[in-house]
């Protein structure tokens, strides 16, 4: 074998791998999505909305890998095809992971999880859902035409039950409120679509006239806790010093402190981390455009939805509860354990290159 096809092969391989990697994310998402509806699981909810930023850059990452193929062995027949479909199921991964996000966003609304005749359904349609994605995502990897033809074939049984579905949603008593709000729901996510879609057109714009990328998203993360004065002021500070350039961090309390934990502020001292700007602030001091910007509201002790029991849709809630208390005096374990939890939190939102 040549340096050529040596070449050839391995980057070949490469794509192969990473199309592989990027389909187990998105069964993964949708998995757990439905996971999440069924079980009432808000947690594994805003957790597979914020796991869907790995997916966006395995995304971007492949396909900068096939133009990358397309400069350097300027393929043809066989290989010109299977770039352009790899191009196309990229796109479509994508949006299937944006699909898990609404499922999981539309989940973490619900106060319990679809019951009765409804629920069974669901679990229905999401097993056949599922089954057809799996076999989608094993013909394409394995280039299997005979497995990808007969696995199209379930799409018209997933459609009819579906209609089936529709059919008895509209018997009830409810039956035109029910069908008016299934119509507005329509209109509105088509139009969302419609959105993201024009969005994207704008970039390719930009870039064709520029060669200007399109800028890692910058996320906007609120640190709450009971009274403002240390551990989510902690949070605060070490994000701001950690990730400056991945994130806008805010940090408040229910019933903000009478000052700012003083064994709290020198421990940041000696590490050399920044908080001149700290403020004590108490959560109703922030309008409801400050809570609705945030992408994510992270609570150091209980429960977010003990502190905002209505969450913005889009915005997603985690539960750290801190082990280690300030009042223990022990800055340092309560230092480690917060910077751990940061450094996880950025490197799933931005990757390993987070900063």
């Amino acid at each position: 074998m040549s340096h050529l096809e040596e070449r050839l092969k391995r980057d070949l391989d490469q794509v192969h791998d990473r199309v592989a990697k990027m389909g187990e994310q998105v069964q993964d998402a949708v998995k757990n999505a439905v996971q999440a509806l069924q079980t009432g699981d808000h947690e594994l909810a805003y957790l597979t909305v914020l796991k869907d930023n790995p997916i966006n850059r395995c995304m971007r990452e492949i396909d900068r890998v096939c133009h990358s193929f397309f400069a350097v062995h300027i393929p043809s027949g066989g290989h010109l095809r299977l770039l352009s479909s790899v191009i196309r199921v990229n796109i479509e991964l994508e949006r299937i992971g944006d699909y898990a996000v609404t499922i999981a966003r539309e989940a973490a609304q619900l106060s319990e999880p679809p019951s009765g005749a409804l629920g069974e359904e669901l679990d229905r349609i999401a097993d056949e859902t599922m089954l057809m994605l799996s076999k989608a995502i094993t013909a394409f990897g394995n280039l299997d035409a005979e497995m990808a033809k007969n696995t199209m074939a379930l799409a018209d049984e997933l459609e009819h039950n579906l209609d089936t579905v529709y059919s008895e949603m509209m018997i009830n008593d409810q039956r035109d409120r029910v069908k008016e709000i299934l119509a507005i729901f329509v209109v509105f996510t088509q139009l969302k679509r419609v959105s993201d879609q024009a969005k994207n057109l704008c970039e390719d714009t930009v870039f064709a006239v520029t060669g200007e990328q399109k800028q890692p998203k910058v996320f906007k993360i609120l640190f709450i806790d009971e009274d403002n004065g240390c551990l989510s002021q902690m949070a605060e500070a070490i994000a701001r010093h950690l990730y400056p350039k991945s994130g806008i961090y805010l940090s408040a309390g229910r019933i903000p402190a009478s000052s700012l934990d003083s064994g709290m502020t020198a421990h940041l001292d000696a590490k050399g981390i920044d908080h001149k700007d700290a403020s004590l602030t108490a959560l109703s001091q922030l309008s409801e455009h400050d809570i609705f910007e945030q992408h994510v509201v992270v609570s150091l002790q209980g429960k977010t939805a003990d502190y905002l029991p209505a969450l913005p849709f889009h915005s997603s809630a985690l539960n750290w509860d801190i082990t280690q208390e300030c009042g223990s005096g022990d800055f340092e374990v309560v230092y480690s354990e917060i910077s751990s939890r940061v450094k996880d939190l950025m490197k799933l939102l931005r990757g390993e290159g987070a900063g």
